[in-house]
């Protein structure tokens, strides 16, 4: 796949410029020369072929090509709500629903929560969503969304086909049906600690299926990405 680089504005017309981050990294990382190809994408779900016409300081002019539509994504939409760990497991736990094809992630405030999202770390999180878009060909933005209390995550899932809750094994456990996912399918998946048992109760009232992965304990972050491959590859 040919270098790929984000537009952070519409590309319209026959010019486009790479301003921050992203200019910065064409001229400075990759050296390119005036002439170099490349492929832009700007979210929208195209790609765009493109030359570089000129390298300034701060930004790289750009002359635009064919644009292709060029569909990467999920036939369904899936949101993963998820009580994000701490440091760098989160960029790796982005990233990797990223290349999955997740459509949004939410981050849960839960009562175990150990990290508590903030601007700052939403942001990281977003320029995490741009590298690996980038890196794996999607031209669509997996959408970081505003950290949610299970409270309203819950109630904004209510007009989903399927809502699924990652719960460790127990005698009541209600088993996943994997295939055939629906149009819209939302899951939850809680702090290191687990979801109180209130929280799960207030799930299931709400027809949320409680879920496992086996009888090991896992990392939120392994779960989350485990759970969402189960559901793209079923």
């Amino acid at each position: 796949m040919s270098r790929r680089f984000f537009v952070d504005s519409p590309i319209i017309g026959e010019t486009a410029v790479l301003t921050g981050q992203e200019a910065q990294h064409l001229s400075k990382v990759m050296r390119a020369k005036v002439g170099d190809e490349l492929i832009l994408f700007d979210g929208s779900g195209a790609e765009f072929a493109a030359r570089v016409e000129n390298i300034g300081r701060s930004a790289v002019d750009m002359s635009i090509g064919e644009r292709c539509e060029v569909d990467r994504e999920l036939h369904f939409r899936l949101v993963i709500g998820v009580s994000l760990p701490k440091g760098d497991r989160q960029r790796w736990l982005v990233e990797k629903l990223v290349e999955l094809g997740v459509t949004e992630t939410v981050p849960l405030v839960t009562a175990r929560s150990v990290a508590q999202p903030n601007g700052n770390a939403l942001e990281r999180l977003r320029r995490a969503v741009i590298e690996a878009s980038k890196q794996c060909g999607r031209n669509r933005l997996m959408a970081i969304r505003e950290a949610s209390t299970f409270e309203a995550f819950l109630t904004s899932a209510a007009d989903s086909d399927r809502r699924l809750i990652a719960h460790p094994p127990n005698s009541h456990e209600v088993a996943a049906t994997w295939k055939s996912p629906s149009s819209h399918v939302v899951v939850a998946v809680g702090p290191e600690g687990g979801f109180t048992d209130e929280e799960v109760a207030q799930a299931e009232t709400r027809r949320w299926n409680k879920v496992s992965l086996g009888s090991r304990v896992l990392r939120t972050e392994t779960a989350a990405v485990a759970i969402a491959a189960a559901i793209v590859i079923a």
